[in-house]
């Protein structure tokens, strides 16, 4: 059982980061259970890894005092003076996280003369990915491990971490006496498996069941989420290894996502007869004002997180109309027109990555440094951000350029990934770099939107709010880079001042 020290974090002036705390244990006196806490009770082990976590706000600036209780569990009493009382460790959640690898092994205590054994602790920073995957696996032609009936086999999960070690996700039930099991379907938040990142490794180990708790290791396979989300197909059936000895086969049963489908009235990108969905309001609020300012109106826009026909492969920087070679829309209504046209052809899909996105449009940026031109990216999100650690290396280098971003919050979502990149408190940062200018500005569009249901007037306030810091951006550029105001050029002159890079985002 583990209980978490008070701490008061209502003063605090810096967002909390919510981080997700692992807790193993390894040579525990020798009872017979052990709980870390209800209701999750390992059985007959003394070096549990409990799948269940504990998720904390962390706040740099104050001190979080942890105290973390071990039992045995000797009945199914609620109350704790009812079991064996196996030992304590006290410390800080800043000493959890500060630890190498955000790894911490301390020595539990509180029982004289007797070795208590140790407590682990790993720490993750969370990601705000909100993906679901329900997924069932199944096996064929396991190794027999009982003597007098076949096996007892069930899967562990694990992702991966930056130090080669992995961290336990999830455990499927035991199927009784049988060499090809079908496991049922579970349910599994996509930051559990791997904190949104999709190209995490992912191990799962397969063991035969013992009741003493001694489990027999038949083998091993390691794969990623992206891996899985291609469904049941050949590309997930795998072999289960044990030592230099392959056999017996795995293969995904069933994976299901739960995408956005733009036909259905619950969509976000609901194509409605009647008015525009918030995707489209905000485009056009915050284009129609910014495109006077671009003299050929000629905009690139770009989708993202969609599996592209014809082959169904997943994108995250794919042009709206389809024109690879030339991604220009013509006009506000161009842009709009393309986007309505691709949702009829793609189909949306996760993950949700803004990085190769604000790179995309960072190169182009990076070929008119001289002040003749200045971008300005404008996404539209519903929060949900699978590559934060890119997207913020992102924003950072693309703080060192001509452009602005702007990010449009829809739905009802918590924003906390796009409150951080606005970096009106505390600059953006990545690997020890701080952002030189603030180029982000985040709004969400449930904050603008009229209670009478006039959606001019929802545009209208939008606008207004997301485009006020550009000019002060623009200007900030110019001056740090001793760019003086050019003359007017002769009106038979042409040129295009202020191009618009306009992103929809896509789950």
């Amino acid at each position: 059982m583990a209980t978490i020290g008070d701490f008061d974090p209502l003063n605090s002036t810096v967002p909390a980061t919510k981080i997700e705390l692992t807790v193993s244990c390894r040579n525990l006196l020798d009872m017979d259970t052990f709980s870390k806490s209800d209701p999750e009770v390992i059985d007959n082990t003394l070096n549990p890894d409990f799948v269940r976590k504990f998720v904390l706000d962390f706040f740099f600036e104050e001190k979080q005092n942890l105290r973390f209780d071990v039992y045995n569990v000797d009945t199914r009493s609620s109350n704790i003076s009812k079991h064996d009382f196996l030992g304590q460790m006290f410390c800080t959640l800043g000493e959890i996280i500060g630890s190498t690898g955000s790894r911490l092994e301390r020595t539990l205590s509180g029982i004289p003369g007797k070795k208590c054994g140790n407590i682990i602790f790993t720490a993750e920073e969370l990601s705000n990915c909100r993906d679901i995957a329900t997924m069932q696996l199944c096996a064929n032609k396991l190794d027999k491990k009982d003597f007098f009936g076949k096996s007892d086999p069930f899967l562990v999960f694990y992702r991966s971490n930056e130090d080669g070690t992995f961290t336990i996700c999830h455990k499927t039930e035991v199927i009784k006496n049988t060499l090809n099991p079908v496991w049922q379907p579970f349910t599994i938040p996509v930051r559990a498996l791997c904190n949104g990142d999709y190209d995490r490794t992912v191990k799962v180990d397969v063991y035969d069941w013992d009741r003493n708790g001694s489990h027999d290791f038949i083998g091993e396979f390691t794969t990623s989420y992206r891996e899985f989300s291609r469904g049941q197909s050949q590309f997930n059936v795998y072999e289960v290894k044990k030592e230099k000895r392959t056999g017996n086969t795995y293969s995904l049963q069933h994976l299901s996502m739960y995408p956005s489908n733009p036909s259905q009235p619950t969509s976000l990108h609901y194509m409605s007869p009647y008015q525009m969905n918030a995707y489209a309001m905000a485009l056009k609020a915050v284009g129609e004002i910014i495109q006077d300012y671009d003299s050929d109106k000629m905009f690139p826009a770009y989708g993202f997180g969609a599996k592209l026909p014809p082959d169904g492969k997943i994108s995250h920087v794919f042009p709206l109309n389809s024109n690879s070679e030339n991604p220009n829309c013509v006009g506000i209504e161009g842009v709009l027109e393309a986007y309505f046209q691709s949702l009829r052809t793609v189909q949306l899909y996760g993950p949700t990555n803004f990085a190769p996105v604000i790179n995309q449009v960072a190169r182009c940026a990076e070929d008119v440094t001289d002040g003749s031109q200045y971008f300005v990216l404008l996404m539209i999100t519903d929060g949900v951000i699978s590559d934060m650690v890119q997207t913020k290396e992102a924003v950072v280098n693309a703080a060192a350029l001509p452009m602005s971003i702007i990010i449009v919050g829809v739905g009802p979502a918590e924003f906390d990934a796009m409150e951080e990149l606005d970096g009106d408190e505390v600059r953006v940062s990545s690997k020890g770099r701080i952002a030189e200018r603030d180029i982000v500005q985040f709004v969400p569009f449930r904050d603008y939107i009229d209670r009478q249901g006039n959606q001019v007037l929802s545009m209208a306030r939008l606008a207004k709010d997301v485009l006020a810091e550009i000019p002060e951006q623009l200007l900030g550029f110019m001056k740090t880079r001793d760019i003086e105001p050019q003359p007017a050029l002769p009106t038979s002159s042409t040129t295009t001042t202020a191009p618009l890079g306009l992103n929809n985002l896509c789950i």
